[in-house]
């Protein structure tokens, strides 16, 4: 009789298939985005460790604190990195209505005042920020009304356009109710890049645009602008008109920025960055962190690789095979580059003051785990999507 006594074939095969189907989703995955958010993450922690140096008296402890925090939640933030899109795809609703419910509670008396906004949820000294949350809702739901068309249909249809609109309608206005501008333009920004390369009608598209130009003409016309709102609108403007008041951030931002020169004072030796002239520079402003110290070189680089993240992002929507993943990934390129245009540009004293925080780069708990979340979700359309399995 001739008894076999190794391991089943059928088991060792189907190990051997399991592997390989592993080790070439692996090598599949865009190494060039990962690196470039990896350096990213890596400069950011570095300007947050010199934005929070203790000045005279101050506890070196907070910034060890600060940064141990940042490293944390870039390291969490690479293991929620690991979702497979597909399972994800299937709770689209539920993490869609989950966010929306902690919008809500942003407004009851959960929610906490932080900067002028509404906009964080404190419990037990917890500090959560739904709106950051509310972005990777909303893409996932978007991607699914726009991107499964119903039977015998190529294209999104009318009604799968009002279902969107209504989507974004919810966060979008609870969002403003806080009232956070910065978001609310990002929310629509996601909306606009991924209704317009989602193959709906043109009318669509170029209806949104103009329903927004009026509003925002409306919105003006009509005075229903926040005071400090208007006076940053105004700042930008002429910045010279009120350099201790609402000129003030954009002023101490150029300063910093235009001090730093060609290659910077060196990294942890900014005078206008630990002499604390510039507000918020280890969060909303820490692109003028980036030009002190780094220079033109330095905050160059950074631009130069969110624009190797954004292309790299943009390529894998390119290759996808059907428009789930590929509005997937418009909506994330669509939200780092508005959003990184907008800090830069903040920093640089181009653009009103927002408060978005640059993603990667700036201090902040929940903004990094919903940026982490959503370049998991690219490089997992990135392995599964194109015929690995």
């Amino acid at each position: 009789m001739n008894i076999h006594m190794g391991m089943p074939r059928n088991q060792g095969s189907g190990f051997g298939r399991t592997a390989a189907t592993a080790a070439g989703s692996v090598r599949r995955l865009d190494w060039i985005l990962i690196v470039s958010v990896l350096v990213l993450g890596c400069i950011g922690a570095l300007l947050v460790w010199s934005a929070t140096l203790p000045g005279d008296g101050g506890d070196p402890r907070d910034t060890i604190d600060a940064l141990i925090r940042h490293l944390a939640h870039l390291g969490v933030g690479g293991v929620v990195a690991g979702l497979d899109y597909r399972t994800v795809r299937a709770y689209a609703p539920i993490v869609y209505g989950v966010t929306v419910v902690c919008l809500i509670l942003v407004l009851t008396p959960l929610g906490a005042v932080i900067n002028g906004s509404r906009g964080w949820i404190v419990i037990a000294g917890f500090q959560f920020q739904p709106s950051e949350l509310a972005k990777v809702g909303l893409i996932l739901l978007l991607a699914t009304l726009l991107g499964e068309p119903r039977d015998g249909e190529t294209r999104p249809m009318t009604r799968d356009v009002l279902l969107c609109l209504l989507a974004v309608a919810v966060p979008l206005g609870l969002v403003m109710l806080q009232p956070d501008l910065g978001t609310t333009l990002v929310l629509c920004a996601i909306f606009l890049g991924m209704l317009t390369l989602s193959g709906a009608p043109v009318v669509w598209v170029a209806g949104m645009l103009a329903t927004g130009a009026f509003g925002a003409f409306m919105v003006w016309w009509l005075d229903l602008l926040e005071p400090y709102q208007v006076d940053r609108i105004a700042t930008l403007m002429d910045p010279a008109a009120d350099p201790q008041g609402a000129g003030y951030n954009s002023a101490q931002a150029l300063i910093a920025v235009g001090s730093g020169g060609f290659d910077g004072t060196g990294l942890f030796q900014g005078e206008q960055t630990h002499g604390r002239f510039v507000p918020e520079q280890h969060t909303d402003f820490i692109f003028t962190v980036a030009g002190e110290e780094l220079g033109f070189v330095g905050a160059g680089a950074i631009i130069v690789l969110f624009a190797v993240v954004i292309w790299r992002i943009l390529r894998v929507a390119r290759e996808c095979d059907t428009p789930y993943p590929r509005l997937l990934c418009v909506g994330v390129a669509t939200w780092f580059g508005f959003q990184a245009f907008i800090n830069i540009g903040m920093g640089l004293g181009i653009l009103p003051v927002t408060g978005l925080p640059l993603p990667f780069v700036s201090y902040g708990g929940t903004a990094i785990l919903a940026n982490m979340l959503a370049l998991g979700l690219v490089l997992g359309v990135d392995s599964r999507d194109r015929g690995f399995e």
